[in-house]
């Protein structure tokens, strides 16, 4: 960090943080400005701005969720061994019974946008089915970007697997029951007993691009 902070501009910096670390993806302006009553979106953005110039942030352009800490480099962020493609990010379409879900007959195309992005970076676009999710803005037809994880949080959305079926949805577990919550009211919830059923996580949502037209979107 080239210099110091104001004590307004650390109290953003550690909300950006905190945020990061329990959701797994950084805030909006307009949570920023919300959580530290800001009278606007347009002040978060300033001090945003100003903590770039000071090195304590790189903010992406054209994206609401556009915020990554220097410490997220992508050779930091490649750690668990996944080769980054040339060729962008894989669109995965529909993901066949069984079959894992980076599979190459699962890949529609490539995007070209860079995994980093996204925060934390992505590894694969998921083409979303349905409208289950969209009260979260996750709409059909949307690229749901994965940053692949085992690392999960409540409250976060993520990409899950049961039996044969991959699913989006919000993450919830108490003790053994784990709770796969829809974001619209016209869908119940799915219950799991980890004792009797299996589930696997693929990952975490980190963004999305709306329609698969490259409109990033937080």
């Amino acid at each position: 960090m080239s210099r110091s902070l104001t004590a307004r501009q650390q109290n953003v910096l550690d909300f950006i943080v905190k945020t990061m670390n329990e959701l797994g993806y950084p805030p909006t302006r307009a949570e920023i400005a919300r959580a530290l009553g800001f009278k606007s979106a347009n002040a978060a953005e300033e001090h945003l701005r100003a903590l770039e110039r000071k090195g304590a942030i790189k903010v992406i352009r054209g994206t609401s969720r556009g915020i990554r800490l220097p410490a997220q480099e992508p050779e930091a962020a490649n750690a668990e061994g996944l080769e980054e493609s040339p060729q962008g990010l894989p669109i995965i379409g529909e993901v066949a019974a069984g079959n894992p879900i980076l599979a190459t007959e699962h890949i529609d195309r490539y995007c070209p946008l860079p995994p980093e992005y996204f925060s934390p970076r992505a590894d694969y676009l998921l083409r979303v089915r349905g409208l289950s999710m969209k009260d979260a803005g996750i709409l059909e037809g949307d690229l749901l970007a994965v940053h692949r994880t085992e690392r999960i949080r409540d409250g976060q959305i993520v990409v899950a697997r049961l039996e044969d079926e991959v699913t989006v949805k919000r993450f919830r577990r108490q003790g053994h029951v784990v709770t796969l919550e829809a974001e619209n009211p016209d869908f119940a919830p799915i219950e799991v007993d980890l004792r009797h059923q299996p589930l696997e996580i693929e990952g975490i949502g980190v963004g999305v691009i709306r329609g698969g037209s490259g409109q990033a979107l937080g």
